[in-house]
């Protein structure tokens, strides 16, 4: 689980050192819209209409932003594109699996993208279920470090429901089952703890190590999906190891 993990707080710093805010935000406000569309407009009722304004609070969304996201979402402002789910998979140098999940306005213009991004990085995209199976859904919090005890508040995550936690960078990452994520992120809060942020990730039931070139071949190809505006997440099952990281950071 380490790989991902390390891969996702490394994205999640360079965002933020980045300064890519409008990226950021338009990512947030499409998963509100979408959830609120999916679930109805009310938290309360909709656990991942909840999730998806905690994780925009998080990155400091503007209050107006989200509420117009909902009305969207619900059918109360018509205006704004209307958004659609779409995954992609496919295989990176050296046969890395990818899954691809973005959210889009224009499905054409974004198999385009994405297919262009496999095929300019040695990569090629398949068939809807081609690399899927590889792949295990999971819920994956992140929660501050920093002032906690590692040994009780990894007893105080499996109490809640956790099913393994990690420690990486002076952040825990808590792994859930996928229909448990909501339940356990709000048990931690009442217990007192920040959370970071707390989504859906897809975890390589097996994974596959890499040298050097190929590990960067594999980087550079993954951060030119995350630049893409359409791109919500990028899942591989290449072995993240210190060298890799080492790289990942480096980029």
């Amino acid at each position: 689980m380490a790989g991902h993990s390390k891969w996702a707080n490394i994205r999640h710093k360079k965002a933020k050192e980045d300064a890519k805010r409008s990226k950021i935000f338009t990512k947030h406000i499409k998963e509100i819209t979408v959830a609120a569309r999916e679930g109805g407009g009310d938290p309360d009722g909709n656990p991942r209409l909840s999730l998806a304004i905690e994780n925009a609070k998080a990155d400091n969304v503007p209050k107006d932003n989200i509420e117009r996201a909902i009305k969207r979402g619900t059918g109360e402002d018509s205006d704004g594109a209307a958004y659609e789910e779409a995954t992609f998979e496919g295989y990176g140098p050296g046969g890395i699996a990818y899954f691809i999940e973005v959210t889009t306005d224009n499905n054409n213009r974004t198999v385009s993208d994405i297919r262009h991004i496999f095929t300019k990085h040695g990569g090629n995209m398949g068939t809807s279920g081609s690399v899927g199976y590889m792949f295990e859904q999971k819920g994956m919090i992140q929660v501050p470090a920093d002032g906690l005890d590692d040994e009780d508040f990894m007893l105080q995550a499996i109490d809640a429901g956790a099913i393994d936690v990690d420690t990486e960078d002076e952040v825990f990452i808590v792994y859930t089952s996928r229909e448990q994520l909501f339940d356990v992120r709000n048990r931690l809060e009442e217990l007192g703890f920040k959370i970071e942020s707390a989504t859906l990730i897809r975890e390589a039931v097996t994974q596959t190590k890499v040298d050097e070139s190929t590990a960067e071949s594999n980087l550079k190809m993954m951060e030119k999906f995350e630049e893409n505006d359409d791109v919500n997440n990028v899942f591989t099952n290449m072995l993240m190891d210190d060298e890799t990281i080492a790289i990942a950071e480096n980029l």
